[in-house]
């Protein structure tokens, strides 16, 4: 039977007896194919989130997007956290020995999200508006600091990157005093620069004393609206930070959050779609009419209330993912799953319909968009919501093979991906559909959040990604007893690898490594390169080296010996490497 690497980190098996070195066999004893390789789009994905993150500071290729002032959901911010929370997913259930491919990847991404160029918009933003406000009648006085209030779309993700980078690492660099800075600093504008300082302790503060301001509602995103989705990233934080200093936040305020919302009729509308926002000043909360909030928060959310998000999926799912008449099944965009809903409705079709009936609904609900499309004297909202890499992200968790593989093959066929220094990534198209002759429909929208980094994660996870993440993090006990693998580099095509497994056995001893040449043969590519992986914390005893299932060398080992090999990689080539003990 086929495994996949162990979910958490497991704690190392000393093996006591005879250590005999004619236990280590001339060839490998087990099948690698036990261990699941990443494929060349994962490999791809992970590539891109490195070439995007380290472009020079200031450079965002790829990465802009149709609305000029990073306020919508194609900012910056929400592209780098996504890439944070599919690299960390990678390395905590796919290749759990390989911190030195993931650390400078997630340190790199928190550091481009600590510029200026990503949360200066707050500045404009904290005056407030009409649009969240409606009862607004002067701007407030602005501030630049982009955490110390409200701004939880931002400060929420920060804190979410922070804690995953401390807990898969071990790592308290952003834990010391003063060691988050935001520097603003116009060239001419105000008074000269300032500087504002946090870390990770203070960050979590400043949410939580909003939180309870709210009465544990919530953050605002926008000055007066509570968002149930950009909530989801800190509480998921606060429990990581709680592991890691032996204290109970998250158990202490969960129970407050989830009451909050009971007191509002739930997170959920009667449709069974999570709501939109709450208004603070209004007390109102307003109900959606899209799939976007409810797919994002699910995918999140499904980390600490996986009964809430499951039971609601069906309903959720309804009129937007549907099968067509060629028998695949698509997304659909809000305004034909409105319809669709409706003539559900009309018929008084409880569930979904049956396979056979769903292609006859939707031609009818095409035909209804066009219709209405076709009554409008005027454009509605100019911004799309990238609600296909929302979706993914939410079938990925959920394990909704089916449905993800469909949404994600329609999106290699249709979607014009596309290759660039080894990377894979979806271009950008600002054109949300095509309404058929025939009454069918097809999506073209592909945001740059969508295209850089959701797709990407909805590959990258496994079925409850978050949730086991959430519910055993690693501990820094475990991160310093379990064998790894040091001493490679992803980041440069002429002296780095594809990586496509890296993994500890427990049961059997063994350290596992698979690498992979470069098939891109850009400047700066050689046909080969050798690699020195170097095995750490490995027990004390008798090892073994395999290189390709041969044995090439042993060596006894001492408590904090590293084992290391020299490795040439042809352009193309696969090779194996294994450190097994005795």
């Amino acid at each position: 039977m086929t495994t996949t690497v162990t979910q958490t980190l497991p704690t190392t098996i000393t093996v006591t007896g005879e250590s005999a070195k004619e236990t280590l066999h001339k060839t490998l004893s087990f099948d690698l194919s036990r261990y699941q390789k990443l494929s060349p789009e994962q490999v791809g994905h992970l590539r891109h989130y490195h070439n995007l993150a380290f472009q020079p500071d200031g450079e965002w290729r790829f990465m802009g997007s149709a609305d000029p002032g990073q306020e919508f959901l194609d900012a910056y911010r929400y592209q780098l956290a996504t890439m944070v929370y599919a690299a960390s997913l990678t390395h905590y259930h796919r290749l759990p020995a390989l911190r030195t491919i993931f650390k400078p990847l997630i340190r790199q991404l928190i550091q481009k999200m600590l510029r200026r160029d990503v949360w200066g918009y707050w500045f404009l933003t904290s005056h407030g508006n009409v649009v969240t406000d409606p009862s607004l009648k002067e701007l407030r006085k602005p501030w630049a600091d982009p955490v110390v209030k409200e701004n939880i779309m931002y400060s929420g993700h920060l804190l979410l990157m922070l804690s995953l980078y401390a807990m898969l690492f071990d790592e308290d660099e952003f834990e010391k005093e003063d060691s988050i800075v935001f520097k603003w600093d116009p060239v001419f504008f105000g008074f000269g620069p300032e500087n504002f300082t946090y870390s990770t302790q203070t960050l979590q503060k400043v949410i939580l004393d909003e939180m309870e301001s709210n009465n544990w509602v919530g953050v605002c995103c926008e000055p007066n609206v509570v968002f149930i989705i950009c909530n989801q990233f800190p509480l998921i934080a606060i429990r990581y930070n709680d592991i890691r200093h032996g204290t109970n936040v998250a158990g202490e305020i969960m129970p407050k959050y989830v009451a909050a919302w009971e007191k509002k009729n739930g997170f959920s509308q009667q449709d069974g779609r999570f709501v939109d926002w709450w208004m603070v000043r209004q007390d109102h909360v307003v109900e959606t009419t899209e799939v976007a909030w409810t797919a994002w928060t699910g995918a999140f959310m499904h980390s600490w209330n996986p009964k809430l998000v499951e039971a609601l999926y069906e309903k959720q799912t309804t009129g937007f993912l549907t099968r067509t008449a060629s028998g695949h099944i698509n997304l659909q965009p809000p305004i034909v799953a409105k319809h669709y809903r409706a003539i559900l409705a009309e018929k008084q079709i409880q569930d979904k319909p049956s396979p056979e009936d769903e292609p006859e609904i939707l031609s009818q609900a095409v035909k209804l968009t066009k219709a209405e499309l076709a009554a409008r004297n005027k454009k509605g909202f100019p911004y799309n919501k990238p609600s296909f890499g929302y979706v993914v992200q939410w079938l990925s968790e959920l394990g909704k093979t089916v449905e993800l593989n469909e949404l994600l093959s329609y999106a290699d066929h249709n979607l014009h991906p596309e290759w660039e220094n080894g990377g894979l990534y979806y271009r950008r198209n600002d054109h949300p559909y095509d309404l058929n002759e025939d009454d069918s429909i097809r999506w073209t929208f592909m945001s740059p959040y969508t295209g850089n980094a959701a797709i990407g994660y909805g590959r990258l996870n496994v079925k409850d990604g978050q949730k086991i993440m959430y519910e055993h993090p690693w501990s820094s006990e475990q991160l310093k007893s379990t064998p790894w693998i040091d001493n490679l580099d992803f980041v440069n095509p002429g002296t780095g690898v594809s990586v496509l497994r890296g993994q500890w056995d427990s049961e059997l001893n063994a350290l596992v490594l698979t690498v992979k040449g470069w098939d891109y043969s850009g400047k700066g590519c050689d046909d080969s390169v050798t690699i020195n992986p170097i095995a750490r914390n490995l027990d004390s005893g008798h090892w073994g080296l395999y290189v390709d299932g041969e044995l090439v060398s042993t060596k006894d080992l001492q408590s904090g010996d590293g084992f290391e090999v020299t490795l040439k990689v042809k352009r193309g080539e696969e090779r194996d490497v294994v450190f097994l003990k005795a």
